[in-house]
């Protein structure tokens, strides 16, 4: 789309800037038209978005020559200018928003009704839009680039924009007070484990535990509820990953970076296009990431049959993989696993369950405190039971929502094992047990 098409979109769509300005900013869409060479625009708007910037803010500054804005003041004139760019080029009223590197999650629930997410907590912000059409007009904007659409017959849909930011949008009928648009922005800065425990997630002897983790290769499950951190500590897990190893990363939409890991193979799952053809879902992503010499395979999220295909891959040679899931507690992960294996195939409980066992060494559980801050709350170790038939859990950490520090219960059963390989150092491994005594 041209840089004038867009401008011609917004011509009928009010603008978010208050209402003493409408006027104005609808006047200057209308007369920077004189200054903008429709051909030139359309040429480079594709290929060089900042030159178009650089031609629509000169269009501006030609139009404010005119002596119908001699008395508007510079600092009007350049919030004038800002808002039109915001509005042509990226998300108009929630432009600040995005901005905003506090900000982590941006809900859009109707016109008038913008929330964000800072620091765990929700706050209403005061953007908003004019009225549904200014909110649909933004939702086409942003999805037509990327080739998706939207529409009564297809009124959901999830995506991710170039800068890594994952969109979400449903609309009527589905939503009945109009449209609604979840925007969860990538970070720029990727999490690391010393900064989590920086950050109050866990304290350093569970940061040695989870480094160790990783590099004796124990598979991990990284488990909880929606907004708890799972992703951010599966991406500072990743980053442990030794630079001598092929790692594959398989994701629903890729939010997983590494740091100056050099040998990284990122896969993304495609959905159904408007013909209803073309998908590629996280299970094909796995099976075909076993044929391609991965020494460790990260899936983004377990959810559905694609739990098959990881524990076969886990059982057979490609220990040390990592994943998350939605469950409420480690216990809750071997349920969820059971149940989504059981969509592939119609095993056994028991046959499944001693999979789950031996593929899955540790789980890690996340959890969001009462101040929205998120932390590691459980961490277990799964036991399958050859007598009884059935996987149990043996939890080794716990921390309560209203705790600054949690408590080991229990030492790892490989903890020993992991400095024998060299994963650990011997000394630091019966210091680190002294330690977690003492907090016991």
């Amino acid at each position: 789309m041209s840089l004038m098409s867009r401008v011609r979109d917004v011509d009928g769509m009010p603008s978010s800037a208050p209402d003493s300005g409408d006027a104005a900013l609808e006047r200057l869409k209308e007369r920077i038209q004189t200054f903008v060479s429709i051909d030139e625009i359309a040429a480079i708007m594709a290929e060089q978005p900042g030159r178009a910037r650089n031609e629509l803010k000169s269009a501006c500054r030609q139009a404010f020559e005119d002596a119908a804005w001699a008395g508007v003041p510079e600092r009007e004139r350049q919030r004038l200018t800002d808002d039109l760019i915001d509005t042509v080029f990226g998300f108009g009223p929630l432009e600040s928003l995005l901005a905003d590197e506090s900000v982590t999650e941006i809900m859009v629930n109707g016109p008038a009704d913008v929330f964000f997410e800072r620091d765990g907590r929700l706050c209403r912000s005061e953007q908003r839009f004019a009225d549904d059409g200014q909110l649909r007009a933004l939702i086409d904007r942003v999805l037509g680039p990327l080739g998706r659409r939207i529409d009564e017959a297809s009124p959901m849909v999830n995506a991710r924009l170039p800068e890594g930011h994952r969109v979400h949008v449903i609309i009527p009928p589905l939503s009945l007070d109009g449209p609604v648009m979840t925007v969860r922005k990538f970070a720029k800065r990727v999490m690391t484990l010393d900064d989590m425990e920086a950050t109050g997630s866990f304290d350093g002897a569970m940061r040695a535990f989870l480094v160790w983790a990783v590099r004796a290769r124990k598979s991990i499950a990284v488990s909880g509820g929606t907004g708890s951190g799972k992703t951010t500590l599966l991406n500072a897990l990743s980053c442990e990953l030794p630079p001598s190893e092929r790692i594959i990363t398989i994701e629903d939409s890729a939010e997983l970076r590494f740091l100056e890991h050099p040998h990284v193979v990122r896969l993304e799952a495609r959905p159904r296009n408007a013909e209803g053809t073309g998908e590629v879902t996280i299970r094909d992503l796995v099976t075909n990431a076993l044929r391609m010499r991965p020494d460790r395979i990260v899936v983004g999220e377990c959810r559905g049959a694609e739990a098959l295909d990881m524990l076969q891959a886990m059982n057979t040679g490609h220990d040390g993989s990592l994943t998350t899931l939605h469950a409420n507690s480690p216990a809750d992960v071997v349920s969820r696993l059971t149940t989504m294996v059981r969509y592939a195939v119609d095993l056994p409980v028991d046959v499944i369950e001693s999979n789950v066992a031996s593929a899955f060494e540790v789980i890690v559980q996340t959890a969001r405190a009462l101040d929205g801050s998120r932390f590691v709350s459980d961490v277990a170790e799964l036991v399958y039971d050859g007598e009884k038939r059935c996987c149990s859990v043996r939890a080794l950490f716990a921390r309560g929502l209203t705790e600054r520090a949690g408590r080991w219960k229990a030492l790892p059963s490989w903890i020993d094992e992991a400095a024998k390989v060299g994963a650990a150092d011997r000394e630091e491994v019966e210091r680190w047990k002294r330690t977690v005594r003492l907090l016991a």
